[in-house]
């Protein structure tokens, strides 16, 4: 499913809703537009929450904790991610506008709330050297399975260079995933493949992405295209990989031969 978003106005913008659109995907995720000066409250009694600045300068407040954190440009910069259990009080506050990200699910499970610092991210030059530099891509993962074991959620980014590939070769998981959408020039654009369909990606779009469906994005030249992926576990069922589709294993041989030079 792939939707457009309007405009960011001030106030929260829905992406998805565990009890309303795209429920399917199993979180609420949706973006937070503060003007400079503005505060906004966060707290869910049922659901860990993972809080994204994609953009702007902010001070957070948690646990008796406050720090001040600042992005110019997801494409440049590393993320900052404050990821705490159900219950948690979180307040947000514009130090100049800024654009914050919210990925929540339920979870009866309490843990330490983390801030993920830029230093925190393991950060992945991927395809890099293969098949002719045309799938190579930065994949920065802020928190999955492996380090946060406790968590129902996985979140990330991608940047795509302009022209290449991404989520390649083609895989798939059981776990439902999102991907929101960012281009470094308003008029950039890509395609997003999930199963037999194929999208149009613009800018401040998303698509939802049920299990099993595979899901290659492409990039237009000429443009960058960054999205944060995020992804459910599902009960006994974590997301530990991605599972390649077995008609595009063959790319991951070390000695594959690619037209012309077969």
């Amino acid at each position: 499913m792939y939707e457009k978003l309007q405009d960011l106005k001030e106030g929260y913008t829905t992406i998805t809703e565990m009890g309303g659109k795209h429920s399917d995907m199993l979180q609420d995720i949706g973006i937070y537009a503060i003007q400079k000066g503005k505060t906004e409250a966060l707290i869910d009694k049922s659901k860990e929450t993972a809080i994204l600045l994609l953009e702007g300068e902010i001070r957070l407040e948690w646990n008796g904790i406050s720090k001040e954190i600042k992005r110019n440009n997801v494409f440049e910069e590393d993320p900052w991610c404050l990821h705490v259990p159900k219950g948690t009080n979180v307040k947000i506050f514009a130090l100049a506008a800024s654009e914050v990200l919210v990925q929540k699910t339920d979870n009866e499970r309490s843990f330490d709330a983390k801030l993920y610092t830029p230093e925190d991210c393991e950060s992945t030059n991927a395809g890099e050297g293969l098949w002719n530099g045309t799938a190579e891509r930065v994949i920065r993962t802020i928190f999955d399975y492996n380090n946060a074991p406790y968590s129902n959620l996985v979140i990330g980014e991608v940047i795509s260079y302009p022209g290449r590939w991404s989520s390649y070769p083609p895989h798939h998981h059981d776990q439902p995933e999102v991907y929101y959408y960012r281009f470094d020039k308003p008029q950039g654009f890509g395609c997003a493949m999930v199963g037999p369909e194929a999208y149009r990606i613009e800018n401040n779009s998303f698509i939802t992405i049920p299990g099993k469906l595979d899901h290659p994005q492409a990039t237009a030249p000429g443009y960058a295209m960054y999205f944060c992926w995020m992804i459910r576990h599902l009960n006994n069922n974590p997301w530990t990989d991605r599972i390649m589709e077995e008609d595009h294993k063959w790319l991951l041989e070390p000695n594959a031969k690619i037209w012309p030079d077969e």
